[in-house]
């Protein structure tokens, strides 16, 4: 799990990942059966392969519950655990198909990595589930998530049920495996240290944006630049969509078109994270095209990183994570009343929600496997408090619409978002992606020298 950096010392170049610690998924089964009660069963689904057009496949990523739980790449395969009893439905062993898509692993390695009480292949689930759910009252099972699947098993549930007289019962209660998510919520020695290599992957993009864009460069390049750095050191490619916004395209939250000339003195807003061993980063850097921030960009610019500076020194054992995005409301609508963005007393501001013309999203998400990462946000109708092992992002951003002619001409069109990833600690909050630049200095040093200004 923690694997040696491939290269000198200081290389961040990391085996691929489907390089697995079977040890450690292990140990996560036998915390299942420790946790199962008798008569509870957990059934898990491994992702399948989705059709992108015709016969041609979406790049094959794992579901991140059953990768947390088994380290199994392969796709179709079944989980299934009771305080007893542990199993996997997996793709069988067929060479004429290996020799078109690659080695599967098969039932009997399967079976010898993770130490199972049976493996089968996956043909034999339908005939098979029946007689594995039998004798369970409670099934933790993900429904929502594939009508297909939830019919089938309320089904066979159903069907169990129907045969009382038999003495046979079958699952009464159907409920979400959340106890996983308040498990992944919590990183352990072993994912930090992964995700401290998809930060060091998700450096060496970043950094490459800053060293090699030109203004005669398009959005989609600077997109192939860091899917080129990602996929060299070793990541499975982004963790999310990546987000190249130029000029006012850094307005639109979740921009994806990617296709947009860069244009001389405006910004570029990059978010974009690396995904290895199955956990991303998740970063969001502002540079300018030119060598330097223009001053309303850099006004902007300066009133967020300020903002965020501030509110990960928030993310201490205890804080309430509301508090967070509380806090940094406060401190942005003060900004803006003061620079004449907004009017009024900063009370009525924050009350009326008046702020959001330039704030409209969250300070934070938790982070992990999924690049909005499971875990409950409340705890009986509460914010919960943070707890060691938390990860989460902090990413405050002001956004000046194009087409507001209420706003200054020359702040139209500028978005800044700040975002790095924070681990919650005994000691106090740890910045994991703080190597990254992003105080203005080192940005406008880096893009001098770029461009040889």
């Amino acid at each position: 799990m923690h694997e040696r950096p491939i290269g000198g010392k200081n290389s961040p170049k990391y085996k691929r990942a489907h390089s697995v610690n079977f040890d450690l998924h292990k140990e996560r089964i036998k915390r299942i059966q420790d946790h199962l009660k008798e008569g509870e069963i957990l059934l898990l689904y491994g992702a399948s392969h989705l059709i992108r057009n015709r016969d041609v496949e979406y790049k094959f990523r794992q579901n991140s519950d059953f990768f947390y739980i088994t380290g199994i790449q392969e796709s179709d395969s079944i989980f299934y655990a009771t305080k007893y009893e542990t199993g996997m439905f997996c793709l069988p062993k067929d060479k004429e198909k290996e020799i078109w898509t690659g080695i599967r692993l098969g039932k009997k390695k399967i079976k010898a990595l993770l130490d199972l009480t049976n493996t089968f292949d996956n043909t034999e689930f339908s005939e098979k589930i029946e007689s594995i759910l039998v004798g369970n009252h409670t099934l933790y099972y993900a429904f929502g998530e594939s009508e297909k699947r939830d019919s089938f098993l309320t089904q066979i549930c159903k069907k169990v049920s129907d045969r009382t007289r038999d003495g046979r019962i079958a699952p009464e209660t159907i409920a979400r495996p959340n106890f996983l998510h308040e498990w992944r919520l919590k990183k352990s020695y072993d994912e930090i240290e992964i995700i401290k290599k998809a930060v060091e992957i998700t450096k060496q993009g970043h950094l490459s944006l800053l060293k090699e864009t030109k203004i005669t460069h398009n959005e989609f390049e600077l997109v192939s630049i860091l899917e080129r750095e990602y996929l060299k050191f070793g990541a499975w490619g982004g963790g999310y969509g990546h987000i190249v916004a130029s000029g006012q395209n850094s307005c639109i939250l979740h921009y994806v078109d990617n296709d947009r000339s860069l244009t001389k003195d405006s910004i570029v807003l990059v978010d974009s994270g690396a995904e290895f061993q199955g956990y991303t980063a998740d970063v969001t850097r502002v540079f300018p095209t030119s060598a330097q921030f223009l001053p309303e960009q850099r006004i902007i610019y300066d009133v967020v990183l300020a903002a965020q500076k501030n509110a990960i020194q928030l993310c201490k054992i205890g804080t309430v994570f509301q508090e967070i995005h509380e806090k940094t409301v406060r401190f942005l609508s003060d900004c803006l009343l003061q620079m004449g963005f907004l009017k009024g007393s900063l009370d009525k501001v924050i009350e009326k929600a008046e702020y959001k013309k330039f704030y409209m999203h969250k300070t934070s998400h938790f982070l992990g496997m999924d690049v909005h990462d499971v875990g409950k946000y409340f705890l009986n109708g509460k914010s919960r408090k943070l707890e060691e092992g938390f990860l989460l992002t902090i990413e405050p951003g002001l956004y000046f619409d194009p087409n507001d002619v209420s706003i200054p001409k020359s702040f139209r069109g500028i978005g800044i978002r700040i975002e790095d990833d924070v681990l919650v600690t005994k000691k106090g909050p740890v910045n994991l992606t703080e190597s990254i630049p992003k105080e203005v200095g080192e940005i406008e040093a880096i893009r001098r020298e770029a461009l040889l200004v």
